[in-house]
């Protein structure tokens, strides 16, 4: 069973898993699994272009940093798994005990972070009572958001990027995943305030 299974492979689901996975020397990270549906095919970047992304090189076209932040993460933190080739159709159970059930397999967590686009051909069973239309996008785009406080829809289901209520930013949509990932290490260390910082050794 996953401890935390993150649904999407754009820039906040990426956020949050490098977060999390930066923080595996923390004791009460030790022993948890991860996972990511690093699904990506319909992610915004495919086709972005960024100029106006803080600490990314202007001209980083958005599909090389999806291809990038796969191998960030498979490098850094190999023991976070990385699921690929999958779409998720449906999420079943409560928390601590959810299912996740994609095209091809089924998956067993105690917290799901959906971290996938806001377009309104959305269809994740389980979750469509949460679909409402997104507050901060202009209406003929149709976007959707899922209803959720300051990023918990539901005990166990974080939401994060633009289908948590963001405008569509990437410096937004990470910091979103990464908010989510400071949540869930919260949650590890009974409640304590977390966060994973690097530092340069002295």
């Amino acid at each position: 069973m996953y401890d935390t299974l993150i649904i999407g492979g754009g820039v906040c689901g990426m956020s949050c898993a490098l977060v999390l996975g930066s923080a595996v020397k923390k004791p009460f990270v030790a022993n948890k699994k991860i996972g990511i549906v690093t699904h990506q095919k319909t992610s915004s970047l495919q086709e972005a272009l960024f100029n106006n992304a803080y600490g990314i090189p202007a001209g980083t076209l958005g599909s090389d940093l999806l291809k990038d932040s796969i191998s960030q993460l498979s490098k850094l933190y190999p023991h976070i798994d990385q699921i690929e080739g999958e779409k998720v159709v449906r999420i079943e159970g409560e928390f601590p005990s959810f299912r996740v059930v994609t095209n091809k397999n089924s998956y067993a967590a105690k917290t799901i972070v959906v971290a996938i686009g806001y377009s309104n051909t959305f269809d994740i069973q389980g979750l469509m009572e949460f679909v409402e239309t997104h507050k901060k996008s202009v209406p003929e785009k149709q976007r959707i958001q899922l209803k959720n406080t300051d990023h918990l829809m539901t005990e166990g289901i974080y939401v994060a990027g633009t289908l948590a209520g963001w405008r569509s930013q990437l410096s937004i949509a990470a910091g979103s995943g990464a908010a989510v990932a400071t949540d869930i290490l919260t949650l590890w260390n009974n409640g304590i305030q977390s966060q994973s910082h690097d530092k340069i050794q002295k």
